[in-house]
């Protein structure tokens, strides 16, 4: 990034600083000369391991924050194994107070960051020039993207050959036009639309640009097919683009995903199901005969088949495993009514959680003749099943819950689905959790 080589140094000391006056200040009696030796080094080392001082032109605040977080959690672990290794008395309360006040700080100093560095860009510094060639279906986009202030970028304009036809926007003449163009104004970046040159041309473009020290960049005629979850790879020189990357499938999510759903389930398990099994097992019995779990075959991640549990809150019926329950069921019992109105009778696939087939948060499963029937009916459907499915999604807190009436209800659905899937940030399950746990309490009875 133009100009910004001073940036990871001053940020590598502007965090150090942030960190010894906290624990200065605020924990003395703990800050000796070996604690600050180990935790300036265990953030260095953490943040070199983890990759966190990187450099993006088009990051933003958001962006990425979830390597902050996992680099202060690495952090903060570092930190205890110190105080343990030199054996420093201290009292837990007042360190996690103390590490709650640094992170306060090392996240308004990240704001602050880059507050300062949209207003120097806004003001024309940090920037870089750039041209486009070529008018296809992306200008516009790249246009309204180079004309954000907070990236920084300054753009001049596009070229185009006279036999294509022209564009409204910032056209600055033919293609022959844009070499004299680029050297005379110290252009710094090309973009160039691959779809609008022939193989000749776009060897001329590469070899001016590496004999002008100008960066090319070139934009692949995408045919409408590519998407926001689209990732670059690259196998021997072989530029490959995946269509279809969820941040679910990076590791720390994977390990980090699978820690909480052991942890949460673990003690659901042991504080709730451990008393609540025997206690549903005798209500049931006053009004229905049959098992207290109910467990039905369904889809899982990779559309691996594996058994549902369920407090059953129905009566023993033929149907189970090939009707969806409605409103007003006749099948359904009235202490099954008060358990699905509460949602309690979701409450046994925290084993499914448990064992791996389920996680707490993801795609409602559903039963395998419904996603028989659904992935031949319904656009991407199975796109949901990349993932582990959930007790909970982010479909059900959106209110796509309970009986499929209409097309659209499912359809919705594997929107919501979708849409978690892409954007899945550990943050956004525990707001799907916390809106789930307030649903259970204040929502609706849902019939599936």
């Amino acid at each position: 990034m133009k100009g910004s080589y001073f940036i990871i140094p001053l940020s590598v000391v502007i965090h150090l600083m942030i960190i010894n006056l906290s624990f200065y200040v605020l924990t003395p009696e703990t800050y000796t000369e070996t604690v600050a030796i180990s935790i300036n080094i265990s953030w260095l080392l953490i943040g070199i391991g983890l990759n966190f001082y990187s450099i993006d032109r088009k990051e933003k605040f958001r962006h990425k924050f979830h390597k902050f977080l996992r680099h202060f959690f690495v952090f903060v672990l570092s930190y205890f194994s110190v105080l343990a290794f030199v054996k420093i008395d201290f009292n837990p309360q007042r360190q996690i107070l103390v590490l709650s006040t640094l992170l306060v700080l090392l996240l308004f100093y990240r704001w602050a960051f880059f507050e300062f560095r949209k207003f120097y860009r806004q003001g024309g510094g940090n920037s870089l020039k750039v041209v486009i060639l070529g008018n296809d279906r992306n200008l516009i986009r790249l246009e309204r993207i180079f004309n954000d202030p907070d990236y920084g970028y300054r753009y001049l304009g596009y070229f185009q050959s006279k036999k294509a036809k022209h564009i409204t926007g910032k056209y600055l003449g033919d293609f022959e036009d844009c070499f004299r163009f680029i050297t005379d104004q110290e252009v710094d970046e090309i973009y160039c639309s691959v779809s609008q040159f022939t193989k000749s041309e776009l060897l001329r473009i590469r070899a001016f640009s590496d004999n002008h020290l100008t960066k090319l960049k070139l934009i692949p005629d995408n045919k409408d097919i590519y998407s926001s979850s689209m990732e670059f790879e690259i196998f021997e020189n072989l530029p490959i683009l995946n269509l279809r990357k969820s941040p679910l499938d990076k590791n720390y999510a994977k390990y980090s995903k699978r820690i909480f759903d052991i942890g949460f389930s673990s003690l659901v398990i042991l504080l709730i199901l451990s008393w609540l099994i025997p206690l549903i097992f005798v209500l049931n019995l006053f009004e229905s005969k049959g098992p207290v779990i109910f467990r039905q075959l369904r889809h899982g991640k990779d559309k691996k088949i594996f058994w549902c549990y369920k407090f059953r809150s129905m009566a023993v019926n033929p149907e189970a495993n090939s009707r969806m329950c409605t409103r007003n069921d006749l099948r359904v019992t009235k202490i099954g009514k008060f358990l699905r109105k509460t949602s309690i009778d979701e409450l046994p696939q925290f084993i499914n959680v448990f064992l791996g087939d389920m996680s707490v948060v993801g795609p409602r499963p559903h039963m395998e003749l419904h996603t028989m029937e659904y992935e031949n009916n319904v656009d991407k459907y199975l796109v949901r099943h990349f993932a582990k499915p959930g007790i909970t999604g982010l479909a059900q807190v959106r209110g796509y819950r309970g009986e499929i009436i209409r097309k659209s209800d499912i359809i919705n659905r594997t929107r919501m689905d979708i849409f978690y899937l892409e954007k899945w940030t550990a943050l956004l399950d525990l707001k799907i959790i916390y809106q789930t746990i307030y649903n259970c309490f204040y929502g609706e009875e849902k019939a599936y």
